[in-house]
């Protein structure tokens, strides 16, 4: 696999049990359990992308002294697609709770049963200009809504520092992000290696906006 993506399940760690009960097709119809795992998955993925942030040191006193502290030069701003980016985006602001927002919708506008174009009908985003961008969708299929999203957010901006994080991609995905954004790093919980006809990925976890929210 690409430098550029950092696969989280690669190494034992108990992201993989709350990655087993999104996937389980009995666990996960728990909707309040389904986006509390997504939330703390977006808890494990922050805390991971923090470690590629800029840092400036700072000087702490303490009731017994001082020290030197390394703190974020600058904060991030996150966005996410909607509206399956909702959960995974308030785990994110559990770790970085002062970072900026912003969101997007894009979605699949279907030509025919297996056929669609990505639409984005909204944007509401701080600036991003020499900052870390960090661009939060669960679900990497295709990757086309992300590459989209992504061109949306930078026509008049362009980052320091673009990361794509999610909880399952596909092999495909992750490609097609690489070829249109390579200057982006990916972290993602898993990959799984296929696509259905309908660019649904397999084994995946169904539709997260449908188990998070309930169907369209």
């Amino acid at each position: 696999m690409d430098s550029r993506v950092k696969i989280i399940t690669r190494e034992h760690s108990y992201l993989n049990n709350l990655l087993y009960e999104l996937r389980d097709q009995h666990i996960q119809q728990d909707r309040m359990r389904f986006r509390l795992n997504v939330e703390r998955i977006g808890e494990i993925l922050a805390y991971e992308i923090s470690k590629s942030f800029t840092y400036t040191s700072q000087l702490v006193r303490t009731p017994l002294g001082e020290l030197e502290m390394s703190l974020l030069a600058e904060q991030p701003v996150i966005i996410s697609i909607l509206r399956a980016g909702i959960p995974l985006h308030q785990g994110f602001l559990r770790i970085l709770d002062h970072a900026d927002n912003g969101f997007i919708s894009a979605y699949r506008h279907h030509t025919s049963e297996n056929e669609f174009v990505v639409k984005v009908e909204y944007l509401a985003t701080p600036a991003v200009s020499g900052r870390a961008l960090v661009l939060v969708d669960p679900m990497i299929a295709t990757g086309k809504s992300l590459v989209l999203s992504y061109k949306s957010i930078v026509e008049n901006n362009k980052p320091e520092q673009v990361i794509i994080a999610g909880v399952v991609a596909s092999e495909e995905g992750i490609a097609y992000i690489l070829q249109h954004i390579p200057q982006a790093t990916i972290y993602v919980a898993a990959v799984d290696g296929e696509l259905t006809a309908k660019a649904y990925i397999v084994p995946g976890l169904g539709d997260a906006g449908d188990l998070a929210f309930g169907p369209k």
